[in-house]
């Protein structure tokens, strides 16, 4: 059976007590997100690729600062990083290191770390799922920050990147060329980072085999875990969310995007005891519930953006998974946020 990650996304306790060490409440994010405010207090919550980025966009916005998220990472001990992150900081070297961040950061967010080596430099990028709206400015920064930030206390050296590539614009401080210390390219067609491949050679002092035998094995049991949980059917309905906005989605453009032939889909979406008709309307009540969360999406629009003709038919569909029309569930998901926010 296919096994990928899906669109669902973590943020450890450390993630949320770095806000708060930076003077920034967790609770006030998450209404500026439009979440529940006491979203932060679960430790098992999973969110949306949607709703992830949210969180990113009110941090920079409550914050201020464009280069918040750098702060977060680097101001941040070790000890009190993520797992990942700890882990990692045992690594025999640079390059081990981040081949274990990359691994074990899919526990946290569908987004992928590639690296591509290639006449002494290697090119770190960050793929989302295809369909995936513009990663925010902080996330793409903390992500970089938090790989050089490795290699930094790993080697106990202070590496430079040869260069740097944001799609931002310019913030107009010089916090990021302080910290990154390299030529920076704002406004850039694609965010990358360039590192020395020499530079990822560099050992580690703090190597500890014995414990990453000892903190390993959960981490990966985690991604396996994760892994079992994503099904075709979830990679499926994936798709379909990613096509509906183009029209009504068939099973023939979700084969193709899949790379297998829509014969072969078909068969083994109906091994799973799944239908095609089935795995669509999950997809879309899904994605309806999504778009209806944010308030400046007309009803209309989340039609339209579901692959409905019109109006009446989403309202239709939507009263068959709900037992309430679309206006009710809005009303009814607005109070209970209300009264979580009143609560925090």
């Amino acid at each position: 059976m296919t096994k990928v990650p899906s669109d669902r996304c973590k943020l450890p306790r450390p993630f949320w007590q770095s806000l708060e060490q930076l003077g920034l409440r967790p609770s006030a994010v998450l209404r500026h997100a439009r979440l529940p405010a006491t979203l932060h207090l679960d430790n098992s919550a999973v969110i949306s690729t949607t709703q992830f980025f949210a969180i990113w966009n009110a941090i920079e916005a409550l914050s201020e600062d464009p280069a918040f998220s750098i702060r977060m990472v680097s101001e941040t001990s070790t000890a009190n990083h993520k797992l990942a992150f700890l882990v990692a900081s045992y690594a025999a070297d640079f390059r081990d290191g981040m081949a274990r961040i990359a691994r074990f950061n899919r526990l946290c967010s569908p987004d992928r770390l590639c690296f591509e080596e290639r006449d002494g430099k290697v090119s770190v990028t960050i793929e989302w799922p295809a369909g995936t709206e513009p990663e925010p400015p902080l996330s793409v920064d903390a992500s970089f920050a938090l790989l050089l930030e490795l290699g930094r206390r790993g080697t106990g050296r202070h590496l430079r990147p040869i260069s740097l590539e944001l799609r931002r614009p310019n913030p107009g401080t010089d916090r990021h060329a302080i910290y990154f210390d390299c030529p920076i390219h704002f406004g850039a067609k694609r965010d990358r980072m360039v590192l020395n491949a020499p530079d990822l050679d560099l050992p580690f002092p703090g190597h500890n085999p014995e414990l990453l035998k000892m903190l390993t094995p959960a981490l990966a049991n985690a991604v396996r875990e994760m892994e079992a949980q994503a099904t075709l059917g979830e990679l499926v309905k994936g798709a379909l969310k990613r096509a509906m906005a183009s029209g009504r989605p068939d099973i023939g453009a979700v084969a193709r995007e899949l790379g297998l032939s829509e014969r072969t889909l078909q068969r083994r979406i109906t091994a799973q005891g799944a239908t095609f008709r089935a795995l669509l309307t999950e997809a879309r009540q899904e994605l309806g519930s999504q778009l209806l969360s944010d308030p400046s999406i007309d009803t209309e629009e989340v039609a339209f953006l579901l692959g409905y003709q019109d109006a009446n038919s989403f309202y239709r569909a939507f009263r068959e998974w709900e037992n309430m029309t679309p206006g009710h569930w809005r009303r009814t998901m607005s109070q209970s946020a209300m009264a979580a926010s009143n609560g925090s």
